[in-house]
């Protein structure tokens, strides 16, 4: 990964004294851990516990794709570093009320190969004890406690990494490798394409959504019969069919229901579900009227047929031509489905 211009090569101070120039920031005391609701893989963790070392906090959830594409960075990181003296936390602070079911999380934390602790923060404590506002969010504190570097959103990786080095030197660590990790991501945690990105997350419940061609607040919260079926105009969506639009999702009531959008991107991903305890729901995609083929997402066959048997995040496009305006469509052939949120890629 390229530097910035003007920014000085980092790998030079592993090889002289730090100085002036490399002092990073004192941004306060690691707020305490102690409001979490539960722990993964490590028993409850506290800033006196971890005193000594480096600490790596990373606010997540698992449906968030801005989150999902930086999980093959922190998995390298604790795999590389834990070793010299890093402490990786993941902080789980649920979006959807989905996901606050633990047992869910416990699966999701599995899936994902994550290794390192996570501190479930089902009622925002920790969340609020650093005054977070972001997903995801990665806080650094050095081995005395004291927070030295944030990043909010994707990307910076290089200096995040830098900075990891640099507190681990501090600490008194030694043969810290100055080679950066080269992670090789794939489906929902291979970066975006943000040349071509012209789409923005778009959320279906009416608490947050934008762009609904239908949108009509005496149909909040009540089902209705939407007949869909008009012209997009780019990051416009629509409903056809029985649809109840929640102020967090959009439910379908009845079978064939539609969500139509016209978008601009690479890739297509939903956060979606099927009913609560209910059974799977088949779903069909099309892209421009037809099957995706070759532009399929990892959720879904050439034909664009797929089953919604969980409350996750689903890749439904990933196009590998020209990208330009086009329409998705994605068509339920069961009640019960709820969808959430649209993200991009």
């Amino acid at each position: 990964m390229a530097e910035a211009t003007g920014r000085r090569p980092f790998r030079s101070i592993l090889h002289r004294q730090p100085d002036e120039r490399d002092r990073l920031p004192d941004e306060g005391a690691l707020p305490p851990l102690s409001r979490a609701t539960a722990w993964l893989n490590s028993p409850p963790l506290t800033p006196e516990v971890v005193r000594g070392r480096v600490v790596l906090v990373d606010f997540w959830t698992f449906t968030f794709v801005n989150w999902l594409r930086t999980a093959p960075y922190l998995r390298a990181w604790h795999a590389k570093y834990a070793g010299a003296g890093l402490t990786v936390i993941g902080v789980h602070t649920p979006e959807f009320g989905f996901e606050h079911d633990l047992p869910t999380v416990t699966e999701r934390v599995r899936q994902l190969g994550i290794a390192y602790p996570v501190a479930v923060d089902s009622d925002y404590g920790i969340w609020g004890d650093f005054a977070n506002q972001y997903w995801p969010a990665l806080y650094l504190a050095d081995a005395s406690g004291r927070l030295r570097h944030h990043h909010f959103g994707e990307g910076e990786y290089v200096m995040t990494e830098m900075v990891v080095q640099q507190l681990l030197l501090e600490a008194g660590a030694a043969d810290v490798d100055a080679d950066l990790v080269s992670p090789s991501p794939s489906g929902l945690e291979a970066a975006a394409d943000w040349g071509t990105l012209r789409s923005p997350e778009t959320y279906l419940g009416y608490g947050q959504s934008s762009g609904f061609a239908s949108e009509d607040a005496r149909f909040y919260d009540v089902s209705h019969d939407y007949a869909g079926g008009g012209r997009l105009g780019l990051n416009e969506w629509d409903l056809s069919g029985g649809w109840t639009q929640r102020r967090d999702a959009a439910v379908l009531d009845g079978t064939g229901g539609r969500i139509a959008f016209a978008f601009h991107a690479r890739d297509v991903n939903l956060v979606m579900g099927p009913p609560p305890g209910g059974d799977p729901v088949p779903f069909r995609v099309l892209l421009d009227g037809r099957p995706p083929v070759d532009a399929r997402g990892t959720d879904v066959d050439a034909d664009g047929r797929g089953l919604l048997d969980e409350q996750n995040t689903y890749q439904l496009l990933r196009q590998h031509d020209r990208i330009e305006t086009r329409l998705f469509e994605l068509e339920f052939e069961a009640p019960g489905a709820e969808a959430y949120c649209f993200t991009f890629g």
